[in-house]
C-alpha cells in the first residue's frame, strides 16, 4: 500500500513540509499507515502567516456581497463532492460512512449561514443624536485569524470556524489534527475552485509546536480552538497573555437524565445512540445516564441488549453503528479507564474489551477496535464518572429524585450539553431554567445547535466569552467600530470643554 505525504497549503499551493518531522496517519479500521503527515516548524507557520496578512488588505476590501458569491460557489461544490469528504473522513478517523456524511452536512450548514454575511454585517444607524449630529455601527474584520481543530471532527469543526470568519474579510490559517489532516487539504482544494484568493485561507499541518508559533505570533489576531480542556485552558491563557482574542471550546461530561415518566424505549434509542456513535468519540457524546427513582431497574435489561447488539464494522460498511476507535494510543487510555472503572467497584454489564476486529470485517484483525461498554452503579467520587473518557463508555448513576439528579449534573466541572427525558412539561420547564449547562436537550439526546445560534458550553467546557458560530461567531471575527458625523454647517462656533451631551 502505498504512503500518502500530506502537506500544508500555504497562499493557494501545496507546500511540502521543511522541518524534517512527520507523524503517520492511520487507517483505524486496519490499523495500517495510510499516510506521513508533515510537522510544521515555527518558520513554516510564519511563511502561513505572512502569506495570511499579504492578502489581509484586498479580501477585507473586497464586498460582503463578492464574498458571499465566492462562499456561494464553494457551498456548491462542497455540496457535489460531501461523500468524497466523508470518505476521506472514515478512512482516517474511523466513524461510519453515513455519521461522516452527518458531520458535512452539518458543515455545509455553518457555510448556508456565513453566505448571509451582508446582511449579518450591518450596523446600527441613529439619525440627529444630537442637532445635525448622526451615529452608526459598523464591524470589520480583524486580520489574519487562526482555527486549531481536533480529530474528532475533521469537516465540521473547521467549518464552525473559517466560513464565518472569511465571509467577514478576515484571512485564516487552520491547524488540523495530525490525526486526520488529509480533509483540511480537501477543503482548501475547494476553496480554490470556487475562487477564494491565494492566501486567504492557509492550512499548516502540525503538533505543539505549530500551535505555539500561532500563539506568539504579532500578526496572529484571534484564535479559535476545539479540543480538551486542559489543552482549552492553554491555548486561552497563552493567546490572551499575548493579546488576542481567544475562543477555547474544552471537555465535557454530558448527563442524560431518565425520569420515571419518560418513554423508555425513546430513552433508550436516545442514549444508544448518543453514548456509542462515533465510538463516542465527541465532545456532545452522552457519557452519563442519570436515571431517576426506578427507571433504573426498567432501563437496565434494554440498555444491556441493545449494547451488546450494536453493530460494530469498518466504516464503510452502510449498516454499521459504530467503527474504530481512532488509534491506538486512545484506545489503550479507554481500555485503561474501563479497568479502572471496574476495579472502584462500578458495575461491568457489558465489556467492550471482549470485542476483536475480526468480528469488524475482512482485513480488521490489527484495527483498534472496542465495543460498548456499560456500567451501573456508578458514584460521583470515580474516575470513569469525574473525568472525561472520550469513548463508548456510558456510565449509569441512580438517583432518588429530580432535584438530586438536577444537583448532581450542576455540581460537575464540565457544563457542555445536557438532555433530560420526560413526558412532564413542568419538570422539563425546570430543568431547562435551573440546570447549569450550556446547551440542553428536553426529549433530544446530542442538543447541538443549528448553524444560526451557535456552539458552546459553560464552566470549563468553554473557556473565553463568544459560542462558534451564529452571530456570536461574527461578532467574534469582528470589531465593532462607532461614527459620529456632523457637517460644518451645523457647528456652533466656540470650543467646548464639558462632556458632549445630546442638543
Amino acid at each position: 500500500m502505498s504512503i500518502t505525504n500530506i502537506d500544508h497549503y500555504i497562499a493557494g499551493q501545496i507546500v511540502a513540509g521543511t522541518s524534517g518531522r512527520a507523524q503517520d496517519v492511520y487507517n483505524p479500521a486496519t490499523g495500517a499507515v495510510s499516510g506521513r503527515t508533515a510537522l510544521a516548524s515555527a518558520a513554516e507557520v510564519d511563511k502561513a502567516v505572512a502569506a495570511a496578512q499579504a492578502a489581509f488588505p484586498a479580501w477585507a476590501g473586497t464586498s460582503p456581497l463578492r464574498r458571499a458569491r465566492i462562499l456561494f460557489k464553494f457551498l456548491e461544490l462542497l455540496n457535489h463532492h460531501r461523500d468524497d469528504l466523508a470518505r476521506l473522513i472514515t478512512a482516517e478517523h474511523g466513524k461510519v460512512f453515513t455519521d461522516a456524511q452527518g458531520e458535512v452536512t452539518r458543515g455545509i450548514e455553518i457555510v448556508e449561514f456565513a453566505t448571509g454575511i451582508p446582511q449579518l454585517l450591518k450596523g446600527d444607524f441613529t439619525e440627529q443624536v444630537s442637532t445635525g449630529m448622526d451615529n452608526w455601527t459598523m464591524r470589520q474584520p480583524l486580520g489574519v485569524v487562526a482555527g486549531i481543530t481536533p480529530f474528532n471532527f475533521p469537516v465540521m469543526v473547521p467549518m464552525w470556524m473559517f466560513p464565518v470568519a472569511i465571509a467577514a474579510g478576515n484571512t485564516f490559517i487552520l491547524k488540523p489534527s495530525p490525526i486526520d489532516p488529509s480533509p483540511s487539504l480537501f477543503m482548501a482544494e475547494l476553496l480554490k475552485k470556487a475562487g477564494l484568493p491565494d492566501g486567504v485561507f492557509n492550512v499548516v499541518q502540525g503538533d505543539k509546536e505549530a500551535v505555539d508559533a500561532l500563539l506568539a505570533h504579532h500578526d496572529v489576531k484571534a484564535i479559535s480552538f476545539v479540543g480538551s480542556t486542559p489543552i482549552a485552558n492553554y491555548i486561552y491563557e497563552t493567546g490572551a497573555r499575548n493579546g488576542k482574542r481567544v475562543q477555547a471550546l474544552g471537555g465535557a461530561k454530558n448527563h442524560m437524565v431518565v425520569m420515571p415518566d419518560a418513554d423508555l424505549d425513546q430513552a433508550v434509542d436516545g442514549l444508544i445512540g448518543a453514548a456509542y456513535g462515533s465510538a463516542g468519540e465527541r465532545c456532545m457524546a452522552i457519557s452519563v445516564a442519570v436515571l431517576v427513582g426506578d427507571v433504573a431497574d426498567k432501563i437496565m435489561p434494554k440498555l444491556i441488549e441493545r449494547t451488546q447488539a450494536l453493530k460494530i464494522k469498518n466504516g464503510m460498511e452502510l449498516d454499521a453503528e459504530m467503527g474504530p476507535i481512532v488509534t491506538g494510543i486512545a484506545h489503550q487510555r479507554i481500555t485503561g479507564y474501563i479497568e479502572h472503572g471496574a476495579r472502584e467497584g462500578a458495575k461491568l454489564l457489558v465489556d467492550g474489551r471482549t470485542f476483536k476486529g475480526k468480528s469488524a470485517g475482512a482485513g480488521c484483525d490489527n484495527g483498534f477496535w472496542l465495543g460498548g461498554t456499560l456500567f451501573d452503579h456508578v458514584t460521583p467520587e470515580m474516575k470513569i464518572y469525574k473525568e472525561e473518557i472520550f469513548g463508548p463508555v456510558l456510565s449509569c448513576v441512580r438517583v432518588p429524585d429530580f432535584a438530586t439528579a438536577v444537583k448532581l449534573i450542576n455540581d460537575h466541572e464540565f457544563g457542555n450539553g445536557v438532555s433530560c427525558y420526560t413526558r412532564d412539561g413542568h419538570v422539563a420547564r425546570e430543568f431547562g431554567h435551573r440546570i447549569q449547562v450550556g446547551m440542553v436537550g428536553i426529549n433530544v439526546p446530542i442538543p447541538v445547535p443549528m448553524a444560526w445560534h451557535g456552539f458552546g458550553g459553560w464552566k470549563r467546557s468553554l473557556f473565553g466569552d463568544m459560542h462558534a458560530y451564529g452571530e456570536e461567531g461574527v461578532r467574534f471575527y469582528t470589531k465593532q467600530k462607532s461614527i459620529m458625523q456632523r457637517w460644518p454647517e451645523s457647528i456652533e462656533k466656540g470650543a467646548e470643554f464639558v462632556m458632549p451631551t445630546s442638543k
